[in-house]
This record gives C-alpha cells, structure tokens and sequence, in this order.
C-alpha cells in the first residue's frame, strides 16, 4: 500500500500538477494577502508599488519552487543554482535582445522600419518588472516543472515535442494570432527548453526569454499581440511576411528562422556535451 501511494505521488503527471497547483497558490496567496495591501498602503505611486510587488514576486516564486521540490523529490535543487549565474543571465538577456534587434537592422536597411520619436523612459519601471516576472512565471512553470519533469520520465527528444505544443496551446488565446505566429510559438517553446537542456539550469532560457520580449516593445512592436507602451515609436511598413504581423515583430519570418537557428545550434550543443536524456520509466 505505502509503495503503491508512493509511486501515485511520485508519478510525473502528479509532480507537475502538485508542483504548479503549489506555486501558483503560493505567490498568488502572497500577492493578494500580503504584498498588495502592504505595498499599496504605503507606496502612493502605483507604478513604483507595482514594482516593488513584481520584484518580490520574483523572489516569492524562485524560493516556493526551491523549497517545494527540494523537501518533494529530497534533492539538491541544481537548476536554481548560481554556476554561471552572471554569465547566463545577462548573456541570455542579450542574446534575446539581439535577435530581435537583427531583425529590425534587417527591416531598416530594407527601408520596412522607421523611428518616429523616443518616449520617456518610465517602462523600465512597472513594465518592465512585469516582463521579468511574466517571463518567470512562464520558464518556471514549462520548463522546470513540466519539461523538466516529462525530460527525466520520456527522455529529451519526446519532451521537446510535447513541450513545444504544451506552451504554444494557451498562447493561441493571445489577440491577433496568425499561422506564422503559431510556428513562432512552436519554435520558441523548442528552444527555451533546448537551452534547460544544455544548461540545466533556468537562467538562460529565462534570460532569452526576458530578452526577447523586452526587445518588442523597446522597438515600438506590439508584444505577442498586445499592445503595452513603447520605448521607441515608430512605423513598420513592408510586407506582413518580412515586418510581422499585429501580433507583433517576432512572427515576422525573419525572426521565426532565427529562432530555428537558435534551436539548431543549441540541439547539437546538447548532443555534442552529452546533454540529451533517455526515456526513462522509472518515476520513484
């Protein structure tokens, strides 16, 4: 009885929905009960307490998953480790950052992209904060809970494939989503976790991540379909295949076979290092 409990708890569907269930509950507890009220009581500016509630929640989110699954699977929690903590953040924030701005250099030499005007800084504040901790949410929750999970239970090869349709699916509930955004979707989803893969830790597909999507909005592109502010006003004005959709630069073709590209070298990077797991049945 006490083995068959065990294996049920220790399955990996289990792990992910107790994983996810146990730190959503947490940092949405916290927020609401705790970091909210106490902020917004002191802190008159919304911007700034909105801030201040992103970076905490930051915190909030890295220490429920640490401590979940360090007393959960009693193991040292390597992922969250600070090897290469520097270097794959501020590397991967870069890394990200850059691609996309290939893209707009790429669009500009076409005549497709234009600067109007510069806005006030003040996205860096609020905005920006809930980039990081969105991207957080999202890295942690596909990759170190659900792709890390079905890696160790189906080997790489299987988790790539089903991770890549597990992120790209609520997606699709994102306003203006085209065909080239879904296999935008479908790649970005295989290359965060390629990256987990060859690092096994969470800062560089984190990183990317963050990068990514601060670049949208720092070139005046609408982010995943929403429109949030700009940093950079300006015009894109081309073909949709070459200059993206209303959902934004990143399902511009050109963005989407940089990304595949990414998803390349990092795939061979892993193999090359030994990085890939075999399916594994063996959950307890």
């Amino acid at each position: 009885m006490k083995l068959t409990l065990k294996k049920i708890i220790h399955f990996p569907i289990v792990k992910i929905v107790f994983g996810i269930t146990t730190c959503l509950g947490v940092l949405i507890g916290i927020q609401n009960l705790v970091t909210k009220p106490l902020i917004h009581n002191f802190i008159d500016s919304k911007p700034i307490g909105d801030t201040i509630i992103n970076y905490i929640s930051v915190v909030v989110l890295l220490l429920s998953y640490f401590y979940f699954f360090k007393i959960y699977e009693k193991r040292e929690i390597k992922e969250l480790s600070k090897t290469n903590l520097k270097t794959e953040l501020l590397g991967g924030f870069l890394f990200g950052f850059l691609v996309l701005s290939l893209v707009i250099l790429i669009l500009y030499l076409l005549g497709y992209y234009t600067v109007d005007s510069i806005s006030d800084f003040s996205y860096l504040l609020a905005p920006f904060s809930f980039l990081v901790i969105a991207a957080l949410i999202e890295e942690v929750f596909f990759r170190l809970i659900i792709y890390r999970i079905i890696e160790k239970w189906l080997g790489t090869y299987l988790a790539l494939i089903i991770i890549s349709i597990i992120f790209t699916v609520p997606h699709l509930l994102n306003d203006n989503v085209t065909v080239l955004s879904v296999l935008l979707l479908l790649s970005f989803g295989f290359a965060h976790s390629i990256m987990y893969t060859y690092t096994k830790r969470l800062w560089l597909p984190f990183a990317f991540h963050l990068g990514w999507n601060f670049a949208q909005p720092f070139y005046g592109s609408n982010l995943s379909g929403t429109e949030e502010g700009h940093i950079i006003n300006s015009n894109f004005d081309g073909p949709i295949l070459l200059i993206g959709s209303d959902f934004g630069i990143e399902d511009s073709i050109l963005s989407i076979i940089l990304l595949l590209i990414v998803c390349i070298v990092f795939l061979k990077l892993s193999i090359r290092k030994n990085k890939i797991e075999k399916t594994s049945y063996n959950t307890v």
